[in-house]
């Protein structure tokens, strides 16, 4: 295909809308090497267990929570951006779960103690919020983005503009966060797949939407570096990047483990 088409076809890939958080379009387009843990599993197997109520932190447009059939009347999630607020509000009533927007992670809807299970994929947090809302022995269950995804593509593609790796935001440093805040770590793990595009068409519109890792990203702007990778992607077969994620499973501490001795 003639490099003059390239950018018309980008450019429209660009401009396609994006609900929820639902990247099936990219079926086909996009691969994610499989993780070496489940965390939907892990969401189960806990969820199977739990008897009060569960909190999903983030839930974008619901769709990973309505897949694990969660409790009736005992279930509530929060979210943020406004589309994905009303995209919840028309789901999930008949489901029975309670939907409640935030605006800050340190100031989180609910009452002390009001959860025992809460479940975060992907969506930030404060330790200290998750402590406050989860009951002694509740279970906090996060699977987490780090601070190294996609840093070598972003970095390609727009230089300094890039934005700055955050070197802290990775396994140890947040389970030690969690001990110190009165979590007991149950199990921790960590890995960096690889994540593989078949065309540069599925980049464009990855790239577009996850634009905190491509800050000012524009076909425009990153064109020559589009083409380039355009050429690597013919030669190889698939243009590859490297992710980042990690994976926890914390109990809250019972509060007389809490106690100062006398």
């Amino acid at each position: 295909m003639k490099t003059e088409n390239w950018k018309q076809i980008w450019l429209q890939e660009a401009r396609r809308t994006f609900t929820g958080w639902d990247f099936s379009s990219l079926s086909g387009r996009m691969e994610e090497e499989k993780l070496p843990w489940d965390y939907e599993a892990a969401v189960k197997s806990y969820m199977g267990q739990n008897k009060g109520n569960l909190l999903d932190m983030g839930t974008g447009g619901g769709e990973l929570l309505l897949s694990l059939s969660p409790p009736r009347n005992r279930t509530y999630a929060t979210e943020a951006y406004p589309p994905n607020v009303e995209l919840c509000r028309g789901r999930f009533p008949s489901h029975g779960i309670e939907l409640r927007q935030v605006f800050s992670d340190e100031a989180l809807p609910f009452e002390d103690g009001f959860f025992s299970l809460v479940i975060n994929r992907h969506e930030s947090f404060s330790v200290r919020e998750v402590h406050r809302i989860l009951q002694p022995g509740g279970v906090f269950i996060t699977q987490q983005v780090g601070g190294q995804n996609n840093r070598a593509l972003s970095e390609f593609l727009l230089g300094d503009e890039a934005a700055a790796a955050d070197e802290a935001f990775s396994l140890e440093p947040v389970c030690a966060e969690l001990r110190s805040s009165g979590f007991t770590v149950l199990e921790a793990d960590e890995a960096y797949p690889v994540l593989r595009f078949r065309d540069i068409g599925a980049l464009v519109y990855f790239a577009t939407i996850i634009e905190w890792e491509f800050p000012g990203f524009t076909v425009e702007k990153c064109y020559e570096k589009l083409c380039m990778l355009q050429d690597m992607l013919i030669q190889e077969g698939a243009l590859e990047s490297t992710e980042h994620r990690f994976m926890i499973i914390a109990v809250k501490q019972p509060d007389y483990l809490r106690e100062e001795p006398h």
